[in-house]
């Protein structure tokens, strides 16, 4: 019974003190169909299709100049990691993991410190520079030096929020039109039946949009430090 609308998302199911939802994290690999590890197999090429497109557009992000072999795989591996969270969470009775604040700044905080360290131990004259956009006159030079670095200062917060909040607004929905169900008669049910059909493809589209966009930033924050 949910004491709240909200309780939907508390990882509070355990067993001898062991938390449950938090395995849902793992679950994706559990799934994957026996036959994507024959090689070659339609699965196999279709998501090396697939990460060769991710690899080429990061490429393009971060910036041919500074790219580094295998530099584009952590963003890889970050979008297919978010992707298979997301998705795990469509499936009735599992927890989604990457509508908690725990998971999603747990990603986003230490890859944008690591940045920022590494933007300014080694190349501390670009990092001041973009502190400033290019022909900012003098006289806001200061506040342009301020609202920079707070919108630095907030980049991993609003990563975390944006995904965290995405994944809860779908599933409250959902939640919130399935549990009218059991008050409708049978014309109205079919209604709601179809309405939560489109609203499922809605959020799988969701799940994948939100793990490219959050990979795609990540990208572009790492391609400032260069």
């Amino acid at each position: 019974m949910m004491t709240n609308l909200f309780s939907v998302f508390d990882p509070s199911s355990t067993i001898n003190n062991l938390s449950l939802n938090w395995l849902s994290t793992m679950l994706g690999i559990i799934m994957i169909p026996m036959t994507f590890w024959f090689i070659p197999s339609r699965y196999m090429m279709m998501w090396n299709k697939i990460m060769m497109s991710l690899h080429n557009e990061f490429k393009t992000l971060i910036g041919y100049k500074f790219i580094n072999k295998g530099s584009t795989m952590i963003f890889i591996s970050l979008f297919s990691m978010i992707m298979f969270n997301n998705f795990m969470g469509l499936f009735p009775y599992i927890f989604t993991s990457t509508s908690h604040m725990t998971l999603t700044l747990s990603l986003a905080l230490p890859m944008w410190l690591t940045f920022m360290i590494f933007g300014w131990i080694n190349n501390t004259n670009h990092m001041f520079a973009h502190l400033v956009p290019q022909g900012t006159p003098p006289i806001l030079m200061p506040f342009m030096v301020c609202i920079e670095t707070i919108s630095n200062i907030i980049r991993p917060g609003t990563l975390a929020i944006r995904l965290a909040a995405n994944m809860i607004a779908g599933h409250l929905l959902l939640t919130l039109l399935g549990n009218t169900g059991s008050s409708l008669n049978m014309s109205l049910l079919s209604i709601l039946i179809m309405t939560q059909i489109l609203l499922l493809l809605l959020e799988s589209a969701v799940s994948i949009i939100q793990s490219y966009v959050f990979a795609v930033l990540s990208t572009l924050y790492s391609s400032e430090i260069n």
